[in-house]
C-alpha cells in the first residue's frame, strides 16, 4: 500500500471514531428516548446531525479507498475503531480502560499490522 492509501485508511478510521463520539454526545445531551417527540428531538440534535454528516462523508471516503485498495487489505483498518473509540471515551467521558481492554487493543493493532503486511506481500 502507498503512503497515501494508508493515510486515507487512517483518516477513515478516525472519522468513523469521531462519528461514534458524536453519537455518544448526542445520547448524553438528550433525555431517554421513549416517545415520538423524543425521536424528533434526536433528529434535531446538533451532535446527532454532525454524526450523520460525519458518517456520510466517511462512507464517501470508504468508497474512494475501495477504488484503490482491495477490500481484504482495507477492511482491517476498520478495526481501529475498536481501539480509538474506547480510548477517546476514556479521555472525553472518563470511562474506565481495563487491562483486558489494553491487551485487546494490542492484539487488534498487531492483527492490523499483520494483515496489512501479509496483503502487501501478495
Amino acid at each position: 500500500m502507498t503512503l497515501r492509501q494508508i493515510a486515507m485508511l487512517m483518516s477513515f478510521s478516525l472519522l468513523l471514531a469521531t462519528g461514534q463520539i458524536l453519537f455518544k454526545l448526542a445520547a448524553s445531551s438528550l433525555a431517554r428516548i421513549t416517545t415520538i417527540g423524543d425521536m424528533v428531538s434526536l433528529f434535531s440534535n446538533g451532535y446527532f446531525i454532525a454524526a450523520g454528516v460525519m458518517y456520510a462523508l466517511t462512507t464517501v471516503l470508504w468508497v474512494i479507498v475501495l477504488q484503490q485498495v482491495p477490500l481484504s487489505r482495507a477492511y482491517p483498518f476498520a478495526a481501529l475503531g475498536f481501539v480509538i473509540v474506547p480510548a477517546a471515551a476514556a479521555i472525553l467521558f472518563g470511562e474506565a480502560l481495563t487491562s483486558r481492554y489494553l491487551l485487546g487493543t494490542f492484539l487488534i493493532a498487531t492483527g492490523i499490522v499483520l494483515a496489512a503486511g501479509a496483503s502487501a506481500s501478495q
